[in-house]
């Protein structure tokens, strides 16, 4: 009877985590398409060209006399299609939300663009577009895509190559780029210093997001799902980056500063430095714990996948 209430609630607690988890990587994936929306917009208002599938698709559409979203639907569908073939586990809720929404996102926020900045095209502003858009745009892709729900089909290409290939993902969708651009060039496309910078530069952006944000934060969603208290919730954001380090910064600083200064302190100010710094030795530990958790978690599925770990490095 005991065994059988405990699988119960077992079941229950894994229907609950992969509730949580798939709802919070939905959204993830949904905020990271709406960034990379924006991204476009700010690229698209410094009037310098557009990114090289975008390019691409404009100069083909001109040239057979066809509307641009016809012809990049038609496009979207033959890479789907592809995708299906080589590596459908890149298909997902991911794929569709993208499909369905960046065209009217990049209207919606193109409308606001246009209502909130009315300053006219100078070089400032035209860098700050380009800077501002190539940060949201590469942010958004990462974003959407490493929920694992699914990417675009043309920003699944990339991940596929690279999973057959013993070559990083960021020199793979560099590749990508530049060949999409050349293609655009030659099909009169809309290409400009905007499609060469996203070529070269969306690539390596996208891994270093990756790296520093994305993944750290789908390892928190996995970890929340698995214990969804309050307390899991606000860690998670000590897991990213610079939050981490910069407790570990002020514990360092701290620990100096008693040690110069213990001599001069009450009896209560004693107590309250203690209390402070098992405080900041409780997150440290914390932190740690995760970080080895996160550690063993990737050993597995690298063990899982067969990969050689030093042929890819």
């Amino acid at each position: 009877m005991t065994n059988e209430i405990n699988s119960e609630n077992k079941s229950t607690n894994n229907k609950s985590h992969n509730f949580i988890n798939v709802m919070l990587r939905s959204l993830m994936s949904f905020a990271g398409i709406a960034i990379l929306s924006m991204g476009a917009v700010f690229l698209q208002k410094a009037s310098l060209g557009m990114d090289p599938f975008t390019a691409m698709n404009i100069g083909f559409s001109n040239s057979l006399h066809m509307p641009l979203v016809t012809f990049q639907l038609m496009m979207n569908a033959v890479l789907f299609i592809v995708i299906f073939i080589f590596d459908r586990k890149q298909i997902g809720i991911g794929t569709i939300l993208n499909m369905v929404l960046v065209g009217y996102e990049i209207q919606w926020f193109s409308a606001l663009y246009d209502n909130f900045i009315h300053m006219g095209l100078n070089p400032f502003v035209i860098i700050v577009d380009v800077v501002t858009g190539l940060l949201l745009f590469s942010l958004g892709t990462s974003l959407y895509m490493s929920p694992s729900l699914g990417s675009s089909p043309y920003d699944a290409i990339a991940p596929i190559i690279a999973s057959h290939v013993s070559v990083k993902y960021k020199f793979i969708r560099s590749l990508q780029d530049i060949t999409f651009m050349l293609i655009a060039f030659f099909a009169h496309g809309a290409v400009g210093i905007i499609t060469v910078v996203v070529a070269f530069f969306a690539g390596p952006l996208i891994n270093y997001w990756n790296t520093h944000i994305s993944q750290q934060l789908v390892y928190h969603i996995e970890h929340f799902s698995n214990h969804p208290t309050a307390k899991n919730a606000g860690s998670g954001l000590v897991g990213l980056g610079k939050v981490g380090l910069l407790v570990l910064t002020r514990a360092y600083e701290q620990t100096t500063y008693v040690k110069q200064h213990l001599a001069g302190y009450s009896d209560q100010e004693l107590l309250d430095v203690l209390k402070n710094s098992e405080d900041a030795l409780n997150r440290t530990t914390y932190l740690q714990k995760d970080l080895i958790s996160r550690i063993d978690s990737i050993k597995n599925e690298i063990k899982h996948r067969n990969i050689d770990v030093y042929q890819k490095r």
